[in-house]
């Protein structure tokens, strides 16, 4: 029973949406957008860059995370395309079992590595090759999850080598220690010879000559009384060493 105040104002009770036709509008409830019942239901993480050396095995990871349980309907597929562009190449596939590309570029050369119980859906390129660079994208399926990103990874394969950049701080290092280095070891070098000289000198029983000894200075003075005993005692020696005939 409705009073008159909410007659006259146009409250009458009728189910919520119910056109009001004294005011010439409809309530009803906001509807969802028809794209958020489809968001992502896997989602796949790869390495963006990959550097890889010729004649080396290289992985390419992939990882992924489904929301649905895994069922032998999982699909794995790796494509390829060329840096200079192209067509792209389907290079491997796995559904259970995995069934590596048979022609093309990666024939016999693409082998599987991954696990999709632990979400692993990575591959192994053997001996990898200069025309090898390019971009790979890697796509997993695990119906009803079939929507996901697709990540892409760009692989680059050189000539393995000794690369060395010389950093400022090395550089300065070089040229401050490098001098100090080379006149140690001439030093050491010098010293080396002398003390070698001097051994061998000792060896043979080497004498110094008259102008040897007289260009050294006398430690001796002979007037005083220190002096006179020293004589006395180099006398001493050489008369023991003489041998009598």
């Amino acid at each position: 029973m409705e009073t008159p105040w909410a007659a006259i104002l146009g409250l009458h009770a009728r189910p919520f949406g119910a056109p009001n036709f004294r005011f010439g509008r409809t309530w009803a409830l906001p509807s969802l957008p028809p794209g958020v019942c489809n968001a992502l239901s896997l989602e796949i993480n790869v390495d963006p860059e990959v550097q890889a050396f010729v004649d080396e095995q290289v992985i390419l990871k992939c990882s992924f995370r489904s929301f649905s349980p895994i069922t032998q309907k999982l699909t794995v597929d790796w494509t390829y395309q060329p840096l200079t562009g192209g067509h792209m190449e389907t290079i491997f596939h796995y559904q259970s079992v995995a069934y590596p590309a048979v022609v093309g570029t990666f024939r016999d050369r693409i082998s599987w590595v991954g696990n999709v119980a632990k979400g692993d859906a990575s591959i192994a390129i053997q001996n990898p090759m200069m025309n090898d660079n390019g971009t790979f994208t890697c796509a997993v399926k695990n119906p009803p999850d079939v929507h996901h990103n697709i990540p892409q990874t760009k692989l680059t394969v050189t000539h393995r080598g000794f690369s060395f950049q010389l950093t400022s701080a090395v550089l300065l290092s070089i040229l401050v220690f490098l001098p100090s280095a080379i006149v140690v070891i001439l030093l050491l070098v010098r010293m080396g010879r002398k003390f070698g000289v001097l051994k061998h000198r000792k060896k043979s029983g080497y004498k110094k000559s008259s102008i040897e000894v007289s260009d050294e200075p006398e430690h001796t003075e002979q007037g005083t009384c220190l002096g006179r005993m020293g004589t006395c005692c180099w006398q001493c020696v050489d008369t023991d060493d003489e041998e009598p005939y």
